[in-house]
C-alpha cells in the first residue's frame, strides 16, 4: 500500500504542477486551447485524489459489516476514475479536435479579452503564444516523465515478485489497480504531451491548423480507449474474480500433494482487495484421520498456501466426510 501511495502522490504532484503551468499559459496568452488543457490537467489531478481516497478507505480494518475488510474500495474508486475522469477528459479532448477540424474551434488568444468562470480580463500581451505553449509542454513532459518513472518502477517490482512475463501479463493479472491506473494515466499523459507538441510544431511550420486539431482528436481517442480498458479491468475485480488459472493451480497442488488428502471436492479463490486473496476449499481426507491429526494437517496446508502466495490472507478449508 505504501508503494502504491508514493506512486499516486508522484502523479498528483506532477499533474498539479502541470495544471498550474497550463493555467499560467492561459493567463499570459488568453489561449482557449491552453484553457482546455488546463481543465484536462485538473481532471488528471482529480484522478489522483480519487485514488488516494480509495487507498485510505480501502486500508480500513475489517469489521462486522465488512468481515473481509474494505479492500474492494480501491477497485471502486479506480473504476470511477476510468469511467468519469478518463472518459470526460477523452471526450472533451476529442470534441475539441473535431470542432477545430470542422472550423468551429480555435486557439484563442490574439490579445482579445478572455473569460474564466465569472471573470473577464485582458491578457497582458507581449508573449508569443507558440513559445509559451512550447515551454509549458516541455516542462509538462519533464514532470510526467518523473511521475511515469515512479509508476513504472512500482509495476516493475510487481512483475519481478510474481514472475510475470511483462507489462501485458501484469495488466491482465495485477490486483493493484491503483498503481495500474496511475501508470496508465501517466503513459497517456506523456504520449498526449508529445502529440500536442508535435501538432503545435507542425502547425507552426506549415501554417495549417489541422495538425493541432488532429493531435487533440488522437489524444481524445486514446484517452477513451484506455478508459474502456481500465473500466473492464476494474469490473472483473469488483465482481469478485478468482486468481489466474496458473496461480490457482499452484495453490490447489499444495492441497492435492498432501498424502492425507483423498480428493478436492471444491476449490475457490477470490480477490477481496489489492493483494488480498481468500481461499475456500472442501477436501476429502483419507479415512482414519483423527481430529487432532486433521487439525494439524489443515493448519499446515493453510500456512503452506500463505507461504506460496503472499497475497493469500484467509483460508477456509472444510473437511468432507
Amino acid at each position: 500500500m505504501a508503494e502504491s501511495k508514493s506512486v499516486v502522490m508522484a502523479a498528483l504532484i506532477a499533474n498539479g504542477a502541470i495544471a498550474i503551468m497550463k493555467f499560467a499559459g492561459f493567463l499570459l496568452t488568453g489561449s482557449a486551447a491552453m484553457l482546455s488543457e488546463t481543465y484536462h490537467s485538473i481532471s488528471d489531478t482529480g484522478n489522483q485524489v480519487f485514488l488516494l481516497i480509495g487507498l485510505r478507505y480501502g486500508g480500513r480494518e475489517a469489521d462486522r459489516r465488512h468481515p473481509f475488510g474494505y479492500g474492494k474500495a480501491q477497485f471502486f474508486y479506480a473504476f470511477l476514475v476510468s469511467v468519469f475522469l478518463f472518459g470526460i477528459a477523452g471526450w472533451e479532448s476529442a470534441k475539441h479536435g473535431i470542432n477545430a477540424l470542422m472550423g468551429s474551434g480555435g486557439h484563442g488568444g490574439g490579445g482579445e479579452a478572455v473569460e474564466f468562470l465569472w471573470l473577464s480580463f485582458q491578457p497582458p500581451g507581449g508573449f508569443d503564444p507558440i513559445l509559451v505553449n512550447y515551454t509549458v509542454l516541455l516542462l509538462g513532459i519533464a514532470f510526467e516523465s518523473w511521475a511515469f518513472s515512479k509508476a513504472y518502477a512500482g509495476m516493475k517490482t510487481q512483475i519481478e515478485e510474481n514472475d510475470w512475463s511483462g507489462m501485458r501479463e501484469a495488466f491482465r493479472k495485477t490486483s493493484d489497480v491503483t498503481t495500474l491506473t496511475a501508470l496508465t494515466e501517466d503513459t497517456i499523459a506523456l504520449v498526449g504531451l508529445v502529440l500536442a507538441l508535435a501538432g503545435i510544431f507542425l502547425e507552426q511550420q506549415t501554417g495549417n491548423a489541422v495538425y493541432d486539431a488532429l493531435a487533440a482528436l488522437l489524444i481524445g481517442i486514446m484517452l477513451m480507449g484506455f478508459a474502456v480498458a481500465l473500466a473492464w479491468e476494474n469490473k472483473r475485480l469488483i465482481l469478485g474474480e478468482s486468481l489466474p488459472r496458473d496461480e490457482e493451480e499452484k495453490l490447489r497442488a499444495i492441497v492435492e500433494d498432501r498424502e492425507e488428502v483423498d480428493r478436492i471436492v471444491d476449490f475457490r479463490t477470490v480477490y477481496f482487495g489489492p493483494e488480498r486473496i481468500v481461499v475456500s476449499a472442501d477436501v476429502e481426507f483419507h479415512p482414519g484421520s483423527d481430529g487432532t491429526d486433521l487439525d494439524a494437517t489443515i493448519t499446515e496446508i493453510e500456512e503452506a498456501m500463505k507461504a506460496a502466495n503472499a497475497s493469500v490472507r484467509t483460508v477456509y478449508l472444510e473437511p468432507e466426510v
